[in-house]
């Protein structure tokens, strides 16, 4: 099910606390950093905030500029992003000014702790009860599919921020380093203990504003089973986008490929008909690039912008099967072949009678299928 972007938003000191130390709060970012924070809040369509941190804080979170609130309504938008909040047992404050601000809330919580919930609260919130324990895969799709959220700004605190980043559902990670030392042992952390993903995460930018640091980091390892994660998205776009790298054919599809180990690290990219070969296929021109001996491959996601081919009369050996000797076990895909060319084409049958594990991300699938809109 496709899921919004996550996006992570803090403010750590250089002793790693965030910018959140009880009653005599400690500001950490400056005020050309709250200006930047405005401007995403604006961009977004959902704010989303640990209902820890609405009784600590006390936030608003708000739109504050006048000019971006009237440029989300000139687009049709409401003038606030939906506000969000978690909380397993339903205990929240009416009074605080989350409830009193903004646009609509919407609050997630488990079965037992709706009916808490929904007495304090009335109608100043919706509440949505998401089983016996908080299930964030299902909130996610809960606020794609019936709220309407493709962008999901996340604002804290540090448990929030762990469970994402555990559950593999960040997209990326906004980090505004201040030159200040907390020292405080009783302050929050940005991240708890927890079975995070492997891998370095992938630096996308880094910006001065005033005397603070801003670094948006995005995960790239991949997912391990068939549940698709953040990273996942990331690297079956990449090989998306190389399918539009391949020369024009009429006669075959254009398709790009990646193959990534399960740190994250990029082992080979390809496309179709890539260099002089004019019959080579993606994961095959991939896979040839990479070394037969690298351990790394049996833990690797090859990920292919459409289905591996099952049948083939250009090589003796279809793209199934040879992501299969090479020892790979997962493939990522946006879309399933069609009969265009092979009829009862089947890559996804081969792949998993081999033993290997076969994700499907139709989200992706009109980026595919857009440099071959001249097949079909």
């Amino acid at each position: 099910m496709p899921l919004p972007y996550v996006l992570l938003s803090a403010a750590v000191s250089l002793d790693g606390y965030l910018d959140d130390t009880g009653p005599e709060r400690l500001l950490l970012s400056s005020p050309a950093d709250f200006d930047r924070v405005d401007a995403v809040r604006a961009s977004v369509d959902a704010i989303l905030v640990g209902a820890g941190t609405i009784r600590a804080d006390n936030p608003r979170l708000l739109v504050n500029s006048a000019e971006r609130r009237a440029a989300r309504t000139a687009a049709g938008r409401p003038e606030y992003p939906l506000k969000v909040t978690v909380t397993a047992s339903g205990d929240l404050d009416p009074a605080a000014r989350f409830w009193h601000t903004g646009g609509e809330k919407l609050v997630y919580t488990t079965d037992r702790g709706a009916e808490r919930a929904a007495r304090l609260l009335g109608r100043t919130a919706d509440v949505v009860p998401l089983g016996p324990a908080l299930d964030w895969r299902a909130l996610l799709e809960h606020l794609h599919d019936e709220r309407g959220v493709g962008r999901l700004m996340v604002e804290g605190g540090g448990t929030v921020h762990t469970q994402l980043l555990h559950h593999g559902l960040a997209d990326e990670l906004h980090l505004v380093l201040a030159p200040l030392f907390v020292g405080d042992p009783a302050a929050p952390r940005l991240f708890g203990p927890g079975g995070y993903q492997a891998g370095r995460l992938r630096l996308l930018d880094t910006r001065r504003i005033e005397d603070v640091v801003l670094m948006r980091y995005a995960p790239t390892a991949p997912g391990t089973g068939p549940l698709p994660v953040a990273a996942d998205r990331h690297w079956l776009r990449t090989a998306c986008e190389l399918a539009a790298l391949c020369p024009p054919s009429r006669t075959a599809f254009s398709v790009g490929a990646v193959v990534v180990a399960a740190d994250g690290t990029e082992l080979a990219r390809g496309h179709s008909r890539e260099g002089t070969d004019p019959v080579v296929h993606a994961e095959e021109a991939a896979l040839a690039k990479t070394d037969p001996a690298d351990p790394r491959l049996a833990g690797a996601t090859v990920y292919s912008s459409l289905e591996p081919c099952a049948r083939r009369a250009s090589r003796p050996a279809p793209c199934a099967e040879l992501i299969l000797r090479a020892g790979v076990r997962r493939v990522v895909t946006a879309w399933r072949e069609p009969d265009t060319f092979v009829a009862g084409a089947d890559g996804t049958g081969v792949l998993r009678a081999g033993g290997a594990e076969v994700v499907v991300l139709p989200e992706l699938e009109d980026l595919a299928k857009a440099p071959n809109a001249h097949l079909l």
